[in-house]
């Protein structure tokens, strides 16, 4: 299982990396208000449309990251939405939570990178497609 065109690896760690953006997606769907309030009071404009931006990103990009489609695209924007929250956000490194919430933003962005780096792997949308359809895989 050593081998990059047909090890499982790939696709455990999409499936890693995309739970937490799965789980915030869904705790903001059910928690509208908590997170409204926590984008206003970071002094960012438009918290409702920062909710619905926040919810899509969150939960589609999760979804489709796990499953591995289009995953270099969604990759690289799901780490630039890590380090954009992560600035936003967790900028006071002086408390300590925050501090952490900006590593693990930070590292999850590098995670994310490394998959628009190297691909879906194996088990995805992506590779099925490119068997397929005779394209190098992804």
């Amino acid at each position: 299982m050593n081998n990059a065109n047909t090890s499982i690896i790939p696709a455990i760690g999409r499936v890693l990396m995309a739970a937490i953006f799965v789980m915030s997606g869904i705790g903001k769907l059910l928690a509208p208000a908590a997170t409204i309030g926590y984008i206003a009071s970071s002094g960012l404009p438009f918290a409702t449309a920062g909710l619905a931006i926040a919810i899509a990103v969150e939960l589609g990009g999760g979804l489709l990251l796990a499953l591995g489609i289009q995953t270099r695209l969604v990759a690289a924007g799901l780490a630039a939405f890590s380090i954009v929250t992560a600035l936003a956000f967790h900028h006071a490194i002086g408390d300590q939570n925050q501090m952490i919430h900006l590593l693990k933003n930070i590292a999850m962005a590098g995670g994310l990178l490394q998959v628009v780096a190297f691909g879906a792997g194996a088990y995805s949308f992506d590779n099925r497609r490119a068997v397929t359809g005779n394209r190098q895989p992804a």
